[in-house]
């Protein structure tokens, strides 16, 4: 029965080409417009560690004083250096990482080569093997080599096309500023999508091409970028020229890996932070949050409120241009009466004839959602020319893709099951007579 009231809908709709152009056109131009604005936001509020986000957790506390600087009921984003070794050196979590961003001059050995600056994270020996960072060449330093602040380096998969061609460089020197390192590992193609271990950095588009131990980085007086957030006499810190104690300006992550484990940890902050409070570090009582990466990525809502606005909006056009195309089959459908009532006079039922124009509707969204698609796809190479720093990242994957057609399916039977029933109830016998 279905392929016979397929087959009834593709005659009705080359019956008047005019008329089935405009209701795709109408469900095509809004399919696209959605499509495009809801695959951005699918693919900038995705999880960007799936399997693991679950159990990497951010610790806060709040070591500031009652001055009204830096004020809120939230503890601070990130941890001061003495907190941030404090919490390192407790080792409470299964693997714990302290961490935070520079920029490093990179020195090449080829004359052929200016030199440049890349991003660089400056972080413990645990960062690799807590966000699942991929090793194709080497591996990271380890524990011992942080606290002898070993002049070690992980290089990012560009940097090593861009200094030796892709090939193992691993056990090479790299000079950077002015002292040389050597390479201990070369990463493979990494791109996390939130850059989520700090977003002080960068949200998107933004990837590290030199990992250092971090006792080295600040030993060596390496460039530091990203956010410093002070109160009280803040000012230079570290042989200043990093932030003073009384600023927060590092990343501190930690991996639990069972619920049971949070919960102690969480309980831990409530202690430290009462212990730095009798000590008299710390002026407020504890104050303290754990959250997961995608709970730590909703609390800083990092998807842009423009993202959301406009696929608000382009629901809003496919919403008019469903309405138009209810206008459209309305008429079409109507305008059929005399046809359908002899059907119901044959002997076809009412739920009949209600699947055949349901079907009918079908095969126009089905139709329509193919032309969405390629507006969606066009919709999206137009991002990714705009200078965001997500732009590169609006790509239709399966999932969006299979979202397509069954949004342009499911849009196409809504905006039939008006005219369907209001033909319905035609009277046959009026229509027979009339005819």
């Amino acid at each position: 029965m279905f392929g016979y009231y397929f087959d009834l809908a593709l005659r009705s709709l080359r019956r008047n080409v005019a008329l089935t152009a405009l209701m795709v056109l109408a469900i095509a131009l809004g399919i696209g417009a959605s499509m495009t604005t809801l695959t951005v936001l699918h693919v900038l509020s995705g999880d960007p560690l799936p399997g693991r986000s679950g159990t990497l957790y951010y610790p806060q506390i709040d070591p500031r004083d009652n001055s009204g600087i830096m004020a809120g009921k939230e503890p601070p984003d990130q941890v001061t250096y003495i907190d941030g070794l404090n919490l390192l050196h407790a080792k409470r979590a299964d693997r714990q990482a302290l961490m935070t961003g520079g920029s490093v001059p990179i020195q090449p050995d080829s004359a052929a080569i200016d030199p440049f600056y890349v991003e660089a994270r400056y972080t413990t020996a645990d960062f690799f093997a807590m966000f699942g960072a991929p090793l194709r060449y080497g591996h990271g330093w380890d524990a011992a080599d942080d606290e002898a602040k070993a002049r070690d380096v992980v290089i990012g998969s560009e940097l090593n096309e861009r200094l030796f061609g892709g090939a193992n460089s691993v056990g090479r020197t790299l000079r950077i500023a002015d002292s040389l390192f050597r390479i201990v590992g070369v990463l493979g193609d990494w791109a996390l999508s939130p850059h989520f271990y700090d977003l002080n950095t960068g949200s998107y588009g933004y990837a590290e091409q030199v990992f250092m131990p971090l006792q080295t980085a600040l030993d060596l007086h390496m460039g530091h970028n990203g956010s410093t957030d002070c109160w009280g006499n803040g000012t230079g810190g570290v042989g200043s020229i990093y932030p003073a104690p009384s600023c927060v300006w590092m990343q501190f992550w930690v991996q639990l890996d069972t619920p049971a484990k949070a919960a102690d940890y969480k309980e831990f902050l409530v202690h430290y932070s009462e212990q730095q409070k009798a000590l008299g570090r710390f002026v407020k009582g504890p104050n303290v949050r754990l959250r997961n990466v995608m709970q730590w990525l909703a609390y800083q809502q990092v998807v842009p409120d423009d993202v959301r606005l406009q696929t608000g909006l382009a629901f809003g056009f496919l919403l008019v241009c469903l309405v138009n195309t209810v206008g459209l089959m309305l008429a079409k459908f109507l305008r059929r009466a005399g046809e359908l009532s002899v059907r119901r006079a044959l002997g076809a039922s009412r739920r009949a004839l209600f699947a055949q124009l349901l079907i009918e509707s079908g095969v126009v969204g089905l139709v329509g959602g193919l032309g969405g698609l390629l507006l969606a796809l066009l919709g999206l190479w137009v991002v990714r020319h705009r200078p965001s720093d997500y732009a590169a990242l609006a790509h239709l994957d399966p999932a969006m893709l299979l979202t397509t057609f069954l949004l342009a399916l499911g849009a196409s039977l809504l905006a039939g099951l008006l005219p369907a029933w209001r033909a319905c109830q035609v009277a046959p016998a009026l229509q027979l007579k009339s005819n």
